[in-house]
């Protein structure tokens, strides 16, 4: 299964599960990202973090280690 770390700039992608748990999970889908939610990638740093999305209408930036919890399609 592909995870948002693996995603190139310009993709739209469909979250499929969250695989953190506890606290991380929760904040995760605090920020708006849930499953079913689909997710633009406007850039990735130099070294891969961190990694700047759209999600539902405004722009975040997730670390790599966040990133590589969600799955997507």
């Amino acid at each position: 299964m592909k995870t948002m770390k693996e995603a190139k700039v310009g993709e739209t992608l469909k979250v499929t599960k969250i695989t953190g748990t506890g606290a991380v999970k929760r904040r995760i889908m605090d920020m708006g990202i849930t499953k079913g939610v689909e997710i633009y990638v406007r850039k990735v740093a130099p070294l891969g973090d961190p990694v700047e999305i759209t999600v539902r209408g405004y722009e975040l930036s997730l670390r790599k280690e966040d990133a590589e919890m969600i799955q997507v399609q």
